[in-house]
């Protein structure tokens, strides 16, 4: 089966604003991750940052620039703190899942302990439906943000092979994906992860980087007729039998 590109108002094919998005995503994935020189000067780095700004004005066309915006506040604050942000990353998110704050989607919500696995499950049920499998040598959870993030970025990605393709069942697959991944995950618990963390470390590298992620999934959201979920979620109690999965494709 066959699909047409189309384009937006302003002139952005379908497949160049998949490309922008898949852009962002993966941009989130790489900062929310252990820090080195190359992840976070694939961001903060002045041609980096352009690109990724153009791509977020390719995004946030009807925003005032906000996620521009985002991103330029993003770069500054990661070059003013470079050089510290590996300490800073251990002391906002710790050495366990139960650190200051907890990058992992499952630490967020309902108490029942039986929750967890299920909701671990459910996202390497995910992964696997786009021949993706944990990575064992990673040592990280399925539900780190990061890894939510990578995923959303290669469906992005998918959703561009498709439509340059044309196929039209790869693109519905694809993007129903999306949706139900950012509406039971990463959008899940997205705002309590941005409120704490903007209450840690206000105008630090984190918090920015957080804030830009908010502002994206938002867009993304309210283009998927999606809502997220509420900036209050409450932790789930601390347990010594948590099932930990490794991220990666």
């Amino acid at each position: 089966m066959k699909s047409e590109t189309t384009k937006s108002d302003q002139g952005v094919s379908d497949i160049d604003l998949a490309l922008c998005r898949a852009t962002v995503y993966s941009a989130l994935a790489l900062g929310f991750r252990p820090p080195t020189d190359e992840n976070i000067a694939r961001i903060i780095e002045p041609e980096n940052s352009a690109a990724l700004a153009a791509a977020a004005a390719c995004i946030d066309v009807d925003g005032g620039k906000r996620l521009v915006e985002s991103i330029g506040a993003l770069a500054r604050a990661g070059r003013a703190a470079a050089s510290t942000l590996g300490a800073s990353y251990l002391a906002v998110f710790g050495h366990s899942a139960g650190g200051s704050i907890a990058p992992y989607e499952t630490e967020y919500g309902n108490e029942a302990l039986f929750q967890q696995p299920q909701e671990l499950g459910d996202l390497v049920g995910f992964y696997r439906a786009f021949g993706l499998d944990v990575r064992r040598d990673q040592h990280e959870r399925a539900d780190h943000i990061s890894c939510e993030c990578e995923f959303l970025s290669f469906l992005t990605m998918k959703e561009a092979y498709a439509l340059e393709h044309r196929d039209t069942e790869m693109l519905a697959d694809t993007r129903k994906a999306q949706k139900l991944f950012l509406r039971d995950h990463l959008g899940r618990f997205l705002p309590t992860f941005t409120h704490k963390l903007d209450r840690e470390e206000p105008a630090g590298f984190y918090a920015n980087l957080a804030d830009l992620g908010l502002r994206f999934v938002s867009l993304e959201a309210n283009r998927m007729g999606i809502r997220l979920g509420a900036a209050n979620l409450p932790l789930r109690p601390a347990n010594d039998d948590r099932v930990p999965m490794a991220c990666g494709s």
